[in-house]
């Protein structure tokens, strides 16, 4: 079982390397889903905790529906 903390870690490190994956800069990916770069930043180092809505948000900017994109979480 995830801490809240753990899920949060686990979620922005998904969120990086798909972002990586699809060749966005964390700006560009940002700029994308509406977001400013500093939240983007703080989504992937688990320091934010995303609304269910902001996921889907980077659900839809990744090309994923929000149920892959928290697969395995």
């Amino acid at each position: 079982m995830h801490t809240n903390q753990n899920l949060r870690k686990a979620f922005g490190q998904r969120i990086r390397d798909l972002r990586s994956s699809r060749g966005f800069s964390q700006e560009a990916f940002a700029d994308k889903c509406g977001f400013v770069r500093t939240y983007m930043s703080r989504i992937e180092t688990g320091t934010a905790n995303p609304s269910l809505e902001a996921a889907k948000v980077l659900a839809d900017g990744l090309g994923l529906s929000l149920s892959e994109l928290l697969e395995g979480l």
